[in-house]
């Protein structure tokens, strides 16, 4: 009996995976492509728009990224905007959406810093703008503004006010597929509803099983977040990793803010700080987060992931010395037990408050509703070997295979990262790979 081997298998339909098989498709001249996920519909996890801040990341209003880091994460941002500008308009206005964003420095502390921040920005991001006081009020009225009065504390802001800025990435993952079948002579296989129990080598290839019958494959690429380091682990990768699952919660509000703002980054915490955003699912509303609880889950709202979580903890000596590392810090300690209150239903509204007053401060408790449903997991990987914790994303290369962790920016970079693993399955399979093609679509 013959069985039909794919050219490159791959495991999740996020926005990792199909960027992915968009990319194979349109500039390889691979045959055999499969896609694999174990829900019914695309992104439904990561990628779903509950489940992240529908940012478009581009290192210029994130205070913890370094010059270096952002212009990586620039480059990755125009990618985005490049690929969805150039679908019909009834298309890409569904994907990715224009407000203004800004980073809010509150006090001459953070004033300063971002004022400093600028001259050595500026540069690389034409677009962005130095706003103070006065002109914050022009942006965002209700950041300055408190029953008609100024709010007395300096302000300064890092910003840009005509760029696309949101993102809708379910609505992406179904662009990418879409583009990836229209491609000429290729076979693109979408199966949904098929859940991945095991990957195992079979010789030059590789058999995926499944719990609707087994996939052979040349190549694979994992990216299922978290899950991801569980099959590297199943097969003997990644040993020396453990994962740290942060889920995140958010609070919708009235429609206080007319973008997107943030606030500086504590250099002292390896968690996104607050920022307000507008839904672009939930009309009329601003939504304020996330905040940053560990739980012992690779999927929010998913019980059944708790084992996975201890599968993949590895738990050992070092794990336990990084994770006193971190409790021995104490912004970090105090933080993490804010959060943990955070979910407490009586007291998580109003310790919130005080924290989101901090974009706009003539919020009331009245205002702020738990966005019940809301929110994800990032799985932060931890080295055991190094015994430090691990912040952006993360990748296992193995031969044949690529097992992708991608917390935030992972849904930003799904093009840039999908381009690496296209460039190790064309070293790999010796397939032609269309470089130019590539530029003039992507790089316009």
């Amino acid at each position: 009996m013959t069985v039909h081997t794919h050219d490159v298998l791959i495991v999740g339909g996020g926005v990792s995976g199909t960027a992915l098989l968009y990319e194979l498709a349109k500039f390889t001249n691979l045959k055999s492509i499969c896609l694999v996920e174990k829900y019914y519909d695309l992104a439904q996890v990561s990628s779903k728009g509950s489940n992240n801040s529908q940012t478009i990341h581009c290192g210029d209003i994130e205070t913890n990224y370094s010059l270096e880091k952002a212009i990586v994460v620039k480059r990755a941002a125009d990618m985005l905007r490049t690929y969805a500008l150039q679908l019909p308009k009834e298309e890409y206005e569904q994907i990715v959406f224009k407000y203004p964003k800004m980073v809010l420095g509150v006090g001459a502390k953070e004033s300063q810093f971002l004022r400093e921040r600028y001259d050595v920005f500026k540069h690389h991001f034409p677009s962005m703008e130095l706003f103070e006081k006065s002109d914050i009020a022009k942006v965002e009225p209700n950041v300055v503004n408190v029953n008609g009065r100024e709010r007395p504390e300096e302000l300064a802001a890092l910003g840009a006010v005509d760029e696309y800025t949101a993102v809708d990435y379910a609505t992406l993952s179904r662009s990418f597929v879409a583009q990836a079948k229209q491609a000429q002579d290729k076979s693109i296989d979408i199966c949904l509803g098929t859940k991945v129990e095991d990957i195992r080598r079979d010789g030059e290839r590789f058999r995926v099983v499944t719990d609707k019958g087994d996939y052979y494959a040349k190549f694979v690429v994992v990216s299922a977040c978290g899950h991801s380091l569980l099959y590297a682990q199943k097969m003997g990768y990644g040993l020396n990793f453990s994962c740290m699952p942060m889920a995140g919660s958010f609070y919708f509000t009235p429609k206080v803010l007319n973008g997107k703002v943030y606030t500086v980054q504590n250099d002292k915490l390896p968690f996104a700080a607050i920022h307000g955003d507008p839904d672009v699912l939930v009309d009329g509303k601003t939504r304020f987060g996330p905040t940053a609880l560990l739980l012992p889950m690779l999927e929010r709202y998913n019980p059944s992931t708790i084992l996975d979580f201890f599968k993949v903890l590895q738990l050992d000596s070092a794990v336990v010395k990084v994770f006193w590392d971190l409790l021995k810090v104490p912004d970090i300690r105090n933080y993490i037990f804010k959060n943990m209150l955070f979910e407490v239903p009586y007291v998580r509204r109003r310790l919130f408050l005080k924290d989101a007053q901090k974009i706009v401060p003539s919020l009331t408790l009245a205002d702020v509703s738990f966005a019940k449903g809301f929110g994800g997991v990032r799985p932060q990987l931890i080295d055991k070997e190094k015994k430090q914790l691990l912040m952006g994303e993360a990748k296992i290369k193995e031969k044949g295979i690529i097992f992708n962790m991608t917390p935030s920016p992972g849904g930003t970079s799904c093009l840039d990262n999908a381009e690496k693993d296209l460039q190790s399955i064309v070293d790999y399979l010796g397939c032609e790979f269309d470089e130019n093609k590539f530029k003039e679509t992507l790089f316009k």
